[in-house]
């Protein structure tokens, strides 16, 4: 049976060859890319002490500043002209992805025998990935070496912040696990008007957005605020509906995702990409959308949930 085991198994050995191929001219990038494939390779084995002392080495290598940005293969010029004499048909790449996510996770839920029904979706990515690489190959005559080169080079650009959603989704069930919750849902219920649906609605949708512009990532904030409000507030004392209220709470958490400079695998890398004047340019461009879609949100879990 394929597992997630398999995923990781894959994720390592891309974090691997990244790694070996960064040794020469970029070791600090190289040791922060072995370390996550460790993780991903040995992370059971690890135990938690090992796995915290790994993180520690992340985070360490991280923040010393000596990571270095990926740099191309050849001068903007070649690259664009490369990318005109494709035009729009290099996106049909992309699109491979999603496309085997999509028709993965349906197949694969209904062959349990063969893979594991509860992460279907993530095998199907997977495979997804393969099948572009190997289609990407194909139509541009290139090895798989080229592929690396070139994810390598996209990954330095990222840099640390590729694994920010990661690190805040576990800080936030650590929150979660020594009761912040429940200390944030004391100060919360105290402000929310006694026997008030739509100031609960409220306090739970905006603390959503604002929880995860403090964490930079809606998973960290959700099993905060769910066990803040979401379970006590409204699906146990108004009896709301729990797959709306998380669903919808999720989305406004999002828009908190939009508004944070701590987002910044979402919001400052690609200005870095992009090599933009103002490094939170992308960050004023969203407030317009997301302050309006997460009145929208509130309002969608008051009038469907109850």
């Amino acid at each position: 049976m394929i597992t997630l085991h398999w995923v990781y198994a894959l994720a390592g050995a891309i974090f691997v060859a990244f790694a070996l191929l960064g040794l020469r001219d970029r070791p600090v990038n190289a040791a922060f890319w072995g370390l996550l494939a460790v993780s991903m390779w040995a992370g059971d084995a690890l135990g938690d002490v090992g796995n915290g002392l790994l993180v520690l080495g992340l985070v360490g290598l991280g923040a010393s500043g000596r990571m270095r940005r990926g740099e191309g293969d050849a001068p903007p010029e070649l690259r664009q002209a490369r990318a005109d004499s494709h035009g729009n048909r290099l996106f049909v790449v992309a699109l491979i992805i999603p496309a085997t996510a999509l028709i993965g996770t349906i197949v694969f839920k209904a062959a349990p025998d063969w893979f594991e029904a509860k992460q279907a979706t993530l095998i199907a990515l997977s495979l997804g990935v393969l099948v572009a690489l190997l289609a990407g190959c194909l139509w541009l005559r290139a090895g798989p070496a080229v592929a690396l080169q070139q994810g390598r080079r996209l990954i330095d650009s990222v840099g640390w912040a590729a694994i920010l959603p990661q690190m805040l989704a576990a800080l936030g069930a650590v929150f979660a696990l020594s009761g912040v919750g429940d200390a944030v849902g004391g100060v919360v219920q105290q402000a929310i008007p006694h026997g008030s649906l739509f100031g609960a609605v409220i306090a739970y949708g905006v603390g959503m957005a604002l929880f995860t512009m403090v964490m930079g990532n809606a998973f960290a904030a959700f099993p905060v605020m769910t066990a803040a409000i979401g379970v006590p507030i409204l699906i146990r004392g108004f009896h709301g509906d729990p797959a709306v209220i998380c669903a919808i709470g999720m989305l406004a958490g999002f828009c908190g995702t939009l508004l944070t400079p701590m987002a910044a695998n979402f919001n400052l890398v690609p200005a870095a990409l992009l090599d933009l004047s103002d490094k939170h340019g992308v960050i004023r461009r969203q407030v317009g959308t997301a302050l309006p879609l997460l009145v929208v949100n509130i309002l969608l879990i008051y009038w469907l949930a109850f």
